[in-house]
Parts: C-alpha cells; structure tokens; sequence
C-alpha cells in the first residue's frame, strides 16, 4: 500500500467520524421550542439595602463573634459579604443618582471584598487581620445606607 492511498483512507475515516458527529448535533422540535433561560432580575437598591442590613442586624442579635481564635468569624463574614455584592449590583443599576453618590458606599464594600480576600478568618488579635475590614466596614455601610436613604 503506497503512502498515498494510506493517507487516503485516515482521511476518509476522520471525514465519516466527523460527518457522524455533525449528524447527531442536530436539535429536536423539543430542543428548539425551548425557551431561552431567563435574565437575573436585579433587586432594587431598597430591596438591596433591606437584605444586607438585615443580615448586619442578624450578625448583631446573633451575638457576632468575640472568640478571639481564628476561624471562629468566617461564616458570618461570609453571610455578610453575600448581601453587599447583591448592593454592589443594585447601586450599579440605580440610575437615579449619579456614580459619585455612591463613591463612600463603594469603598466599604472593596474594603470588605479586601478581608474577605484574605482569606479564612485570621482571628482578632492577627497582624493585618479581616474581621475589622468585613465586620466593622459593615457596620459603618449599614449606617451609610441609613444616611443616605434610596427610594
């Protein structure tokens, strides 16, 4: 068999395997009724701002966390940090004020993205320690939000 008429055949069995494969891609009338996948609605600020100083207030009631060993604050950091990204996302599409309102607002929420990119809990008392970039920062975004109300 001369290296030509070889080549022939790989050729003829990569172009059958890919035909084959192209033939089964094909969609049902199933496939193609179904609907496409539904847009996230973005919550409100309001609403936004309700959740994440909900979850301030529970942390609170809940007695927060005083243990001074490491570890100890990450799940509550962590609860916190959900509802202030789904604010970051609600203040991104307000657009009844401008972009600069919300400059103070903001820096709380990179300062405590800043702790919780730290990582685990590094414990009260640790060099360069998160809880008072998540915790406190927290905090003082809850009473922004109470200062600077969006309705």
């Amino acid at each position: 068999m001369g290296r030509y008429t070889w080549g022939k055949r790989v050729a003829g069995l990569v172009l059958a395997a890919t035909m084959a494969a192209v033939s089964g891609c094909s969609s049902s009338d199933d496939e193609s009724d179904a609907k496409p996948a539904a847009k996230a609605k973005t919550v409100s600020v309001e609403a936004a701002s309700t959740t994440f100083q909900d979850a301030v207030t529970k942390f609170d009631t809940d007695g927060g966390c005083l243990e001074k060993e490491p570890g100890t604050c990450w799940k509550q950091m962590t609860a916190l940090m959900e509802p202030a990204r789904d604010l970051r996302k609600a203040m991104n599409s307000e657009k009844s004020v401008g972009a600069d309102f919300w400059t103070d607002a903001y820096a709380l929420i990179d300062t405590m993205e800043d702790g919780i990119a730290v990582g685990e809990d590094q414990g009260a008392t640790a060099y360069g320690t998160n809880r008072p970039k998540v915790l406190g920062s927290a905090h003082d975004l809850s009473d922004w939000l109470d200062e600077n109300p969006i309705k």
